[in-house]
C-alpha cells in the first residue's frame, strides 16, 4: 500500500515584497492573508488524504514557498531542478534532505540549461514540460535523458504569457485537462478531453488532483463551477481554496506543495 505526502515551505516574510513577478505588476501583498492562504492550503492537502510537511520558512530566498519548482519527484527518482531565475537558484539545495528520506534516489538537473518544477506536468507514464521563460530547450533536453532511463516519455510544450506550463494547463484526471489555450500550443493535449477556463479567469487552469480530490482556486468562481460539473460526473470532491494573495506573486496551487507517494509505512 502506499500513502501521499505533501511537502510545503512556510513562506517567507520577504515574499511579499521580494519574489520574483514576470508578467504580473507588482502589488501589495498582505502578509497575515497570505499564512491564512497557506494555513488554509495545507488544511485541503489534509483532507484530501495527504501528511503535509511544513519546513522552516527561508528568509534569505524570498521564493521559497514555491517548492514545486525546486524538484521534481517520480516514483523512482527525484530530479533537482535548476531554476531559470537566478535568484532560485539556491532552492533546490534546501529541500535535498527531505527528500532523501522518501527517495533512495536524488539526481541533480546539470546545467546549462534550466527547468522548474512548475513546467512539468505528469499524466501517467508522460511529462509533459513547457518550454517558457523559467525552462528553456536545454533544460528540457537533460531532464528528458535523466528520465528517459526510468520509461518516462518527455514531450515539449511551448508556453507563452505566463511563467510555467502548470499556469497553463493541468490534469483533472488521466483523461481530461483544464486549459488556457491562449497560453500554450494545445495541440499537445490533441488526445485529451479539454475543459478551458471561464474567459475571465485566465490565471484559474491550475487545479491540484489527489486522490478523489481536486483542491481548486476559489478566487476563480467561473471555473470553479466547471470543475465542480466534471468533478460530480466521476463522484470525486472539490476543495476550494482561495489564494488570492498568493496570486499576486505569480503563484498557484501546485507551486506550494511537493506531493509524491511512498510505501505506507514510511508517510
Amino acid at each position: 500500500m502506499t500513502a501521499l505526502v505533501a511537502l510545503t515551505r512556510l513562506p517567507a516574510q520577504r515574499l511579499a515584497d521580494g519574489c520574483e513577478l514576470t508578467f504580473l505588476e507588482r502589488t501589495p501583498i498582505g502578509a497575515d492573508r497570505l499564512h491564512a492562504e497557506h494555513r488554509a492550503y495545507r488544511d485541503a492537502l489534509a483532507a484530501a488524504g495527504a501528511r503535509v510537511i511544513a519546513l522552516d520558512p527561508i528568509e534569505a530566498l524570498p521564493d521559497s514557498a514555491f517548492v514545486e519548482d525546486a524538484a521534481v519527484v517520480l516514483d523512482e527518482v527525484a530530479v533537482l531542478t535548476r531554476p531559470g531565475a537566478a535568484s532560485r537558484r539556491d532552492e533546490p539545495a534546501h529541500v535535498e534532505a527531505p527528500l532523501r528520506t522518501h527517495r533512495r534516489r536524488v539526481e541533480s538537473l546539470p546545467g546549462p540549461g534550466t527547468l522548474e518544477g512548475g513546467d512539468v506536468l505528469r499524466i501517467g507514464d508522460t511529462l509533459y514540460v513547457g518550454q517558457s521563460v523559467r525552462t528553456d530547450r536545454a533544460g528540457v533536453e537533460a531532464f528528458a535523458a535523466l528520465v528517459g532511463g526510468f520509461g518516462y516519455r518527455v514531450v515539449p510544450v511551448p508556453v507563452h504569457g505566463s511563467l510555467h506550463l502548470k499556469t497553463a494547463c493541468t490534469a483533472l484526471d488521466a483523461g481530461t485537462v483544464l486549459v488556457n489555450p491562449a497560453w500554450l500550443d494545445a495541440d499537445a493535449f490533441a488526445g485529451f478531453a479539454r475543459i478551458e477556463v471561464d474567459a475571465d479567469e485566465p490565471f484559474a487552469a491550475n487545479v491540484l488532483a489527489l486522490g478523489d480530490a481536486l483542491i481548486a482556486n476559489a478566487a476563480f468562481p467561473g471555473t470553479l463551477a466547471r470543475v465542480r460539473a466534471h468533478a460530480a460526473r466521476g463522484g470525486r470532491r472539490v476543495l476550494p481554496v482561495d489564494l488570492s494573495e498568493f496570486g499576486k506573486a505569480e503563484a498557484g496551487l501546485t507551486c506550494l506543495s511537493l506531493v509524491f507517494s511512498v510505501a505506507a509505512g514510511r508517510a
